[in-house]
């Protein structure tokens, strides 16, 4: 069994909720406290943090031009904002674990809020290009709402949860897409604003934004489902945060989910840098066409990545982790060979089309790593949860640097499809995990059930 058994709504929650009250149904469509208002209030966080980091993209032509930019600057730019997410993800992990996730998700929000405004003053490449590793930092916060959501939800929707808050927060990045070009024609064209000032101006609105959603969370937000983290570091307190942190770090199985999830969510991302951009040159389509075209990549994580969390637990429960790990290892499969397809497509209706089916596939496989994440440590989920976030960050910095740095010798498209190469290649490594107490995709469990709660607390 992956989850303990529910037992009936209590008095004091509306939901029916596990003997350690987290809840064991998921209803996305309600705000009943703490449960469901935790899951919006995270990915209604995340999903502005998304928005102001690819904020830039959609816009980068006119930015370009106003800028000088070259092309190695615009690519430095790309790998400085995943650069500085690799550090902020590894440090939210344990920062969760010591302040809890509305603490830590809500001070990085108001932080980052401010350097998002400052795009609107940048006047060089040097100065674009730490903007860019700055507002990388807020990405973080996607490990505050994983966290969050393994501390409300029991075992058994877990999985759902997690691709929900995750998928949601991710049309962000596509949202942007289509966003932020229609509010820089409002400008230049009804309000005759010239183009140097409307790319500026356009900044305020994901400022603003980010920062009102980190005051949400402040305010309404809980962290557990018997209420919040309190907690006073004492010398003791701080070599057992050390214990948990060498116990996540030692744990291979979360080194290999990482290195999975830096080729599903990393190159998401790094899709995300690169395709408005590629449609506008290699097809010739406007600037309004290719920021509809690139939304539609982010805006699939609305129904892609929660399928992914879906499928996770399904197969749990019918299959155990047998099941989890053998849909991850599929879906990812397929996500790879749709990418290595995208970049062979010369007409634009079928580039679209595959792109459709490539953002699917790769956003589920996202969802599926995460439905595995929570199993991983108990003890220490928040280090697990940080070293798997931080290598999705990794992973779009290694493609970005490796395929779209400006400096390659292979076109875009030709680095589109050995990208999906490199997906089918380290998607492999999942085969090699195994839970004593749940097995692995060709393995059964070693525990005996008298060995379990043991084995459950020691990890």
């Amino acid at each position: 069994m992956e989850q303990k058994q529910p037992h009936p709504k209590t008095d004091n929650f509306s939901i029916a909720v596990d003997y350690d009250h987290k809840a064991t149904e998921f209803r996305p469509f309600s705000l009943s406290s703490p449960h469901m208002r935790a899951f919006h209030l995270a990915w209604l966080s995340l999903f502005s943090c998304f928005f102001s980091t690819f904020a830039i993209p959609p816009l980068l032509e006119v930015i370009r031009k106003d800028l000088n930019l070259t092309q190695t600057d615009i690519g430095r730019a790309g790998i400085a904002s995943f650069i500085g997410s690799i550090f902020s993800r590894l440090a939210m992990g344990p920062a969760c674990d010591m302040f809890g996730p509305r603490i830590a998700s809500a001070t990085l929000s108001l932080l980052t809020a401010p350097i998002v405004l400052s795009t609107s003053l940048i006047s060089s490449a040097n100065s674009f290009i730490l903007v860019r590793f700055l507002i990388g930092f807020c990405l973080a916060n996607f490990v505050a709402s994983q966290f969050w959501m393994s501390s409300m939800f029991s075992g058994c929707v877990v999985g759902l949860a997690n691709g929900f808050a995750a998928g949601w927060a991710n049309v962000g990045s596509g949202m942007t897409q289509l966003a932020m070009p229609l509010v820089y024609t409002m400008f230049t064209n009804c309000l005759n604003i010239p183009s140097y000032i409307s790319w500026r101006i356009a900044f305020i609105f994901p400022a603003i934004f980010q920062a009102g959603t980190a005051i949400l969370v402040l305010v309404y937000g809980q962290d557990l489902p018997d209420g919040n983290y309190k907690r006073k570091i004492t010398n003791k307190q701080s070599e057992n945060l050390w214990s948990v942190v060498f116990n996540g770090l030692k744990n291979y199985r979360g080194w290999i989910l990482g290195l999975t999830y830096g080729f599903c969510f990393g190159v998401e991302l790094t899709t995300d840098n690169i395709i408005a951009e590629y449609f506008y040159n290699r097809f010739h389509v406007n600037i309004d066409m290719a920021g509809a075209i690139a939304a539609s990549f982010g805006l699939a994580n609305c129904v892609s990545r929660p399928v992914g969390g879906i499928i996770s637990d399904k197969m749990g429960k019918r299959f155990g982790m047998r099941g989890r790990l053998w849909s991850l290892w599929g879906v990812q499969t397929v996500a790879g060979l749709t990418c290595v397809l995208l970049g062979r497509v010369n007409t634009v209706g079928p580039s679209v089309l595959v792109m459709a089916c490539f953002s699917l596939f790769v956003q589920a496989a996202s969802g599926l790593t995460f439905g595995i994440v929570p199993f991983v440590s108990k003890r220490s989920l928040g280090v697990i949860s940080g070293m798997t976030g931080s290598c999705g960050t990794l992973g779009a910095v290694i493609t970005q640097l490796l395929l779209f740095s400006g400096s390659t010798k292979f076109s875009t498209q030709t680095s589109i499809s050995i990208m999906g190469l490199m997906m089918l290649v380290f998607t492999l490594p999942i085969t090699l995990i195994y839970f004593p107490r749940w097995g692995g995709m060709f393995c059964a469990s070693s525990i005996d059930e008298e060995d379990d709660e043991n084995y459950h607390l020691l990890n």
